[in-house]
């Protein structure tokens, strides 16, 4: 059956959308998925340069790429990514992090000093939370932080689009740290000129998955935006 867009605003969407982390098996027909991915194209990007590189692995090959890297990083494989990923957070956004965290815990019924269960948490992200599908973006080693904020947008747009096909996902910096893994999968050489930033987990939402009634909240306006007149 084909999937079309949803009737819906980008208000709707926005408010709506959510990170999904528990998928069923059904995969994206691949109509559908290109039709995704295309109509992605359309992001903006600092003269018009469209930065980014999609590497998207679906079906059997995708849940059984989950499993090996799920297995490597269980076995000691070193977590070596393109580019410094140190957080740093701190003051209110480390405690808007750990809101989080305390969220999504929550809603699995994961205790804070269960650190067996948040190292399980964890490592689904390695497993793509079950989804059929999962997408590795990168972009060219040699571009910086302004060709990045392309690469976010783009990333959004996608997400978004994705949540008018009525697709869940998940973007995660965590499929960031192990590039080599990724490479070897993809047949890219050790050496390649694109440096993986981030992937995203995607694929129909498993309603009855604990993880997906974890809820966030924003800051209030006036703790990100000022206005001057």
């Amino acid at each position: 059956m084909s999937i079309t867009p949803q009737e819906t605003d980008l208000f709707s969407l926005l408010e709506h959308r959510y990170s999904v982390r528990g998928f069923t098996d059904q995969v994206i027909e691949k109509t559908v998925l290109q039709e995704i991915f295309q109509k992605s194209q359309q992001a903006p990007s600092n003269c018009n340069t469209q930065p980014w590189q999609a590497y998207v692995i679906s079906g059997e090959r995708c849940r059984q790429f989950a499993k090996s890297l799920a297995e490597a990083i269980v076995g000691g494989a070193p977590s070596k990514p393109d580019f410094d990923v140190t957080l740093g957070f701190f003051d209110e956004y480390r405690q808007r992090q750990v809101d989080c965290a305390y969220a999504l815990y929550g809603s699995m019924g994961i205790e804070r000093g269960d650190k067996a269960g948040r190292g399980a948490a964890m490592l689904r992200n390695y497993d793509f939370f079950g989804a059929p599908h999962v997408a590795f973006i990168a972009m060219p080693k040699s571009f910086g932080i302004v060709n990045a904020l392309d690469v976010g947008i783009y990333l959004q747009t996608l997400n978004l689009v994705m949540e008018s096909y009525g697709v869940g996902s998940c973007i995660q910096g965590a499929l960031a740290y192990y590039p080599d893994l990724v490479r070897k999968e993809l047949g890219l050489p050790e050496d390649d000129s694109m440096q993986i930033l981030c992937g995203i987990s995607f694929g129909y939402e498993d309603k009855n998955h604990a993880a997906n009634n974890t809820r966030t909240v924003r800051a209030d306006l006036g703790e990100n935006v000022s206005f001057y007149e």
